[in-house]
């Protein structure tokens, strides 16, 4: 209803005087009778207009009433109304020029000048040569920084994964980018000298044994050089030649590993194994020399112990005196903590948790990432569960380890306290969001990044709070380029220290030694 007594619109209906819901001082517009316009009477100054007689609207005119009108009769003085009035569409004058010059325009009185060239289209990508190509024929070049070798097909760069220096190969093209490809190979014509059969060819399509078509020593020579070219390409950071190499047994040396488990189609059991390279495929395996002979010996045991439904993805690790764990919860199999030592202090830890993976390099990898020197304050940041947090307490005052996993910074902390680290603060938290709040005078900060690098907002803080000592392990070199670049305004490049803490693969850890430069330029990148 529109008013208390109905729904009209009259006296009473809803929206004259005492009608209800309306607009007027009452509720309602000022009301009339019926056919008057509310807009005219004496409020609004207007004598309000009689009704027609019998008050009907007059019906509107036919066309053939029209047409007998005719016409309307010319204004006075027999001129048109102007095109353009002065009341609209902005000035007069401007519209009245613009009217002017058409007319020119149409009368040969005048000309258009010509529009301004398009600018030139810009050239094809180099990668756009590649887009009728499914197959090429090259020789490789070398090996690129993750282990990839380099061909190249009209000039575009193109990755070609398993291949070594001097193969000549024949390779399908699998990924299209502006500016190279990536191929796999079809059939290798020529072998180059580095060559060697692969000593596990069930791994050979798992991306976790990438280099074992090359000699051990091979491995290292082109891996050392790889990181050289990145650095010297993306940073223009020379590597001294008498830089040091660590590495160590090129075989059974993991501590480490991730598996994934599937159903056997054939058997109906489960297998286990890796995915193969670049998919989602499982590579089932029985044995991989890469892992310590305890990790091996659980991983040809593991798919008795599964059943459909088990986790697609597994942990393994071991720590000391053969002790193995697993994660998740597997009925039969061993889970929790394991301990292993390395130097001084002993580390807790379990199959969730990051942990350096060779057993053989983690003495001699603590040994030149802490160092000799000595302070007050210092900072790990990617801590973990604390491998380089402990050996930095015997050297400064206060140590503070930052980890956001929360597995690992509780591993930290019992670390702390069972080795008696009573100077060491575990904050477990993102280190992006610690460092907005790292406070100025820094002895040292030691900074262990994943694979990304270190993100802006903590290069902006090493940069406008510059430790006195920064120490950089990096696993992915163009990463370390990206942020040495940055880093360099502020610190000075002291030493470099690479290590092969993953024979048979394209991955090569970089230590770097930083000093902070007194009155460098400091502040955001």
């Amino acid at each position: 209803m529109r008013g208390p007594q109905g729904g009209g619109r009259g006296p009473g209906g809803g929206r004259g005087p005492g009608g209800g819901q309306g607009r007027g001082p009452q509720g309602g517009r000022p009301g009339g009778p019926p056919g008057q316009r509310r807009d005219r009477g004496p409020e609004g100054g207007r004598p309000p207009r009689p009704p027609r007689e019998g008050g009907e609207r007059r019906p509107p005119r036919s066309f053939e009433e029209r047409r007998e009108r005719g016409p309307r009769p010319p204004r006075e003085g027999g001129e048109r109304r102007p095109p353009f009035r002065g009341d609209r569409r902005g000035p007069a004058p401007a519209r009245r020029e613009a009217y002017d010059f058409a007319n020119k325009v149409l009368e040969g009185k005048a000309r258009l000048s010509p529009p301004p060239p398009l600018p030139p289209l810009a050239p094809p990508p180099p990668g756009a040569k590649l887009a009728d190509v499914n197959e090429i024929r090259s020789r490789i070049e070398k090996l690129v920084a993750g282990g990839e070798g380099l061909a190249r097909y009209e000039g575009v760069p193109i990755f070609v994964p398993r291949s070594a220096p001097g193969d000549l190969v024949r390779a399908r093209i699998v990924e299209r980018k502006p500016d190279y490809g990536r191929a796999e190979i079809v059939e290798i014509l020529e072998p180059g000298p580095d060559r060697r059969p692969d000593p596990v060819p069930e791994l050979s399509r798992a991306s976790i044994c990438d280099l074992q078509h090359l000699d051990d020593e091979t491995q290292t020579r082109l891996k050392v050089q790889a990181v050289r070219e990145t650095l010297e390409h993306l940073a223009h950071i020379k590597i001294p030649e008498d830089v040091e190499i660590l590495k160590g047994e090129p075989w059974g040396y993991r501590l480490r590993t991730q598996v994934h488990a599937a159903a056997d189609p054939e058997t109906g059991g489960m297998r286990v194994g890796y995915h193969a390279r670049g998919t989602n495929d499982l590579v089932p395996v029985t044995r991989c020399p890469l892992l310590v002979p305890e990790l091996e010996a659980l991983l040809r045991e593991l798919p008795a112990h599964l059943s459909p439904g088990a986790p697609p993805r597994i942990d393994l690790a071991v720590g000391d005196h053969g002790a193995v764990t697993v994660s998740p919860v597997i009925e039969g199999l061993p889970h929790g903590e394991v301990s292993t030592q390395v130097g001084d202090f002993t580390y807790s830890y379990d199959a969730r948790c990051f942990f350096q993976g060779h057993r053989g390099l983690l003495p001699r990898l603590v040994e030149v990432t802490v160092g000799p020197w000595t302070g007050g304050a210092a900072v790990d940041l990617y801590s973990g569960v604390g491998l380089f947090s402990l050996p930095l307490s015997r050297l400064y005052e206060k140590v503070t380890a930052v980890e956001s996993d929360p597995v690992s910074s509780r591993y930290a902390r019992l670390n702390v306290r069972r080795n008696h680290a009573a100077n060491v603060e575990v904050v477990g938290q993102v280190v992006e969001s610690w460092v907005r709040k790292m406070p100025e005078g820094l002895d040292r900060v030691i900074v262990d990044p994943p694979r990304g690098g270190l993100s802006r907002d903590v290069r902006n803080a090493l940069m406008d709070h510059p430790p006195r000592r920064l120490t950089y392990v990096s696993c992915h070199p163009a990463a370390l380029a990206r942020d040495l670049k940055t880093l360099q305004k502020a610190f000075r490049i002291e030493s470099f220290v690479l290590i092969d803490l993953f024979p048979q693969t394209g991955h090569m850890e970089v230590l770097v030694q930083l000093a902070r430069e007194e009155g460098a330029q400091t502040g955001t990148d």
